[in-house]
């Protein structure tokens, strides 16, 4: 060996490289030891060098979502609807979200982006505006999207024959096609969620215009433009629907979605949606109780969820029981009410204690307050001595009572109790029932009412026949404040369950509702919720979590701001369960 790296030295010295003969030469010099060392060596310069190449070339690959694969996903509820004017169910809300494109598309974070719309303008004085259609851009069938299609849809959509859901969002909207790819809408007060109802889906008037929209077969057969297309239906011998199978479409305008086939299986009730995860029969489902989300957490499944915008409370009617005028009795509810333990015991986690009557996340000025760590029984005792102090003491019974003398002298005495009237569902009815143990523990003396769903509207909800009432309110934006808290809405079919009259608030609501700029609105909205916990007609309780059981193989989720559980497909387009790693150069 020695005498090869001295003919190695030479060959450097003289600035050569050597020849094959030269080392098969030098080679046949070695000894067998010799030989053997020299193998070995070249081996171990070999797999370095290897080594080194892997792991650079590792270091200049990143993963990338690949387009294949597929997701098969279970619903409640069997679709009849599949149609943006008229969906209403779960399971129609939940295909048109994957079937349909609107002017504009919400993401999972809430924010809007434009989807069939290439740009639009506003107005200054906000009550017009100008949408302009991208090029290129069809249905499934192939036909092209027009503005004649967009025009179509939002005249169905206002037609009060068809009471389409999505009515109201359209009301007193004018909207004129400039050309064929430009629409303009003039509305007769600036709305500052318009934006919000440009997510429309479009439907094709080709399909739709030579029969009436209720009957049309395309309400279970549709055609729109979105990421995914109708492939093949499965059906009972009833002509019930099963199932759909859905292929993504490569000329979806926002880019042709990574999953390649979607299926959706309909399951009449939570517990054979439960089954069929379990039975793997479909490998997600959603908008499942906490129960069972805690249930199959425990066993591994991946569970995701939100906070939706929804405000679950104790609403007073003050015109019903008289004892909701004294404040000292509305605050030692407040103080007394364990919200933390509803959220834990009630919700398992999945969703949040509030305090106010905006839905956390939905304005930015929101922030989570900082909790005061005071013991339980000191909030016991600190609420029992404001009632003292308001003149309530126990009586022999153990319940709060008050005695008060009226212009002739004559003694009243009054017992603080009441009845909370709610829906018979399991997360109300436990509810309820806490907050009872929770009242009687300073000698309130509480009823619980609980009503099926239906009853509880028509026969103690549309009446106003309650003293408290524990319900929730859907807000799917700021403007539906208006709804549930101006004094014009307390009446049937008014949704201003507690029946509250502010003049300040009033004002403040119809301000807000036609202010474009965003931080004025914010200014206000903060205005109107600082006068509701002055006067509070309502002790909020909790934000329920959208729960959604996924895929261990799914990424590109984004479910971070939904407003109902058919956002969760916003960004199905950028879902992904296939990877494949490529040069960081070619990731862009």
């Amino acid at each position: 060996m020695g005498k090869f790296y001295s003919w190695i030295r030479q060959l450097k010295i003289a600035g050569k490289l050597p020849t094959k003969d030269q080392i098969n030469s030098v080679i046949h010099t070695f000894s067998k030891k010799e030989r053997i060392v020299f193998v070995a060596l070249v081996a171990i310069l070999l797999i370095s060098t290897i080594s080194i190449l892997e792991s650079i070339n590792k270091s200049l690959m990143v993963s990338m979502p690949f387009r294949g694969g597929f997701i098969s996903e279970g619903v409640i509820g069997t679709p009849r609807f599949i149609n943006p004017v008229l969906a209403n169910s779960s399971a129609d809300q939940d295909l048109v979200s994957l079937i349909y494109s609107g002017l504009m598309r919400k993401k999972g974070d809430g924010t809007l982006i434009p989807d069939l719309a290439e740009k639009y303008e506003m107005s200054k004085d906000g009550l017009t505006y100008t949408f302009t259609l991208k090029s290129k851009i069809s249905f499934h069938n192939g036909k092209p999207v027009t503005a004649d299609d967009v025009i179509f849809t939002v005249n169905k959509a206002q037609d009060s024959i068809i009471k389409s859901p999505r009515k109201i969002d359209w009301d007193g909207v004018n909207a004129v096609k400039i050309n064929d790819t430009t629409i303009q809408f003039t509305l007769k007060q600036p709305y500052p969620s318009f934006l919000e109802n440009a997510t429309l889906g479009i439907i094709p008037m080709s399909l739709w215009d030579n029969s009436p929209i209720e009957l049309n077969n395309a309400n279970t057969n549709p055609v729109g433009s979105g990421p995914y297309m109708i492939k093949s239906i499965t059906k009972e011998s009833s002509g019930a629907i099963n199932s759909y199978e859905l292929a993504s479409f490569k000329k979806f305008i926002l880019g042709e979605p990574y999953i390649k086939t979607m299926n959706l299986y309909f399951y009449s009730n939570e517990d054979n949606l439960v089954r069929a995860l379990e039975n793997g029969e479909v490998e997600q489902i959603s908008s499942i109780t906490p129960l069972n989300a805690d249930i199959l957490k425990e066993r591994n499944y991946q569970i995701e969820s939100s906070v939706l915008p929804r405000i679950f409370g104790l609403f007073f009617n003050q015109n019903q029981n008289r004892l909701f005028t004294d404040k000292a009795v509305i605050k030692a509810i407040d103080q007394v009410i364990d919200k933390d333990k509803i959220v834990r015991e009630v919700l398992f986690g999945y969703g949040i204690a509030i305090d106010d009557p905006i839905p956390p996340n939905m304005i930015a000025y929101q922030k989570l307050k900082d909790k005061n760590n005071v013991s339980r029984d000191e909030i016991l005792k600190n609420a029992q001595n404001s009632l003292i102090k308001a003149g309530w003491v126990k009586g022999t019974d153990g319940f709060l009572q008050k005695t008060t003398t009226g212009k002739n002298k004559k003694k009243t005495t009054t017992t603080l109790e009441f009845s909370i009237s709610t829906g018979n569902a399991p997360e109300l009815a436990k509810t309820a029932e806490l907050i009872r143990q929770n009242l009687l523990a300073i000698g309130m003396k509480v009823d619980i009412k609980t009503f099926e769903v239906g009853n509880l509207n028509q026969s103690v909800i549309r009446p106003r026949k309650y003293d408290a009432l524990l319900f929730g309110q859907i807000i799917n934006h700021e403007a539906d404040l208006f709804a549930f808290w101006h004094s014009s809405q307390r009446k049937d079919p008014g949704l201003n369950v507690a029946m509250y009259t502010n003049a300040k608030v009033d004002k403040i609501l119809e301000d807000a509702f036609i202010t474009i700029d965003e931080q004025s609105r914010i200014k206000k909205y903060a205005q109107f919720e600082s006068e509701i916990k002055k006067d509070m007609p309502v002790i909020f309780l909790y934000s329920p979590n959208f729960i959604y059981a996924v895929s261990g193989s799914l990424k590109g989720l984004s479910i971070n701001r939904i407003i109902s559980p058919a956002d969760r497909f916003s960004n199905v387009y950028s879902w992904y369960t296939e990877t494949e790693n490529v040069w960081k150069i070619f990731s862009k």
